[in-house]
């Protein structure tokens, strides 16, 4: 048996030409799976760590703080976009005095306490992997000093991101 016969197939059984035409498409559809899963794949396999960061609410408002006081956060997972975020829970809710800088009339900087607003930290305990260059959860970076859209299924807000401690 020739490798090659007379019409051109190859062992006598597929042309030549669209051998080539199908070891492409099986390339390019293993090149988009790849892209696809392949992070899926990664995130899967890496070993990960506990991630805590402290949110804070600064000067929340007195409708903020009600509704904050009447409904509990603690035990919350996040979500991002219109799913969950698996290992993102809100582990406790704290409050401190707000308090800020302002000048008097000869121009001395003296810190004012506000006793209707305060300062609200959110707790969240996530997963992140072990070696991360950029931390994040869900798909948000956390970093201290950034803002962060903290989401759960009742409750929305802009918050800043207060400290970032890896286990």
């Amino acid at each position: 048996m020739k490798i090659i016969n007379e019409k051109g197939k190859l062992f006598g059984i597929i042309n030549l030409v669209d051998l080539v035409c199908l070891l492409l498409v099986l390339l390019v559809a293993a090149g988009v799976g790849w892209k696809l899963l392949g992070p899926k794949v990664e995130e899967a396999v890496a070993p990960t760590t506990t991630m805590t960061s402290t949110f804070r609410i600064r000067g929340a408002y007195d409708y903020t703080l009600k509704w904050l006081e009447n409904n509990d956060l603690v035990g919350e997972t996040l979500v991002m976009g219109t799913g969950y975020v698996d290992g993102a829970k809100i582990t406790g809710v704290s409050y401190e005095p707000y308090i800020t800088q302002e000048v008097t009339a000869d121009g001395t900087p003296v810190e004012v306490e506000y006793p209707t607003r305060r300062d609200v930290l959110i707790t969240v305990e996530s997963q992140v992997a072990k070696n991360a260059a950029i931390l994040k959860i869900g798909t948000q970076e956390v970093r201290a000093g950034r803002t962060f859209t903290l989401k759960t299924r009742t409750f929305e807000m802009s918050v800043l991101v207060d400290s970032v401690v890896v286990e």
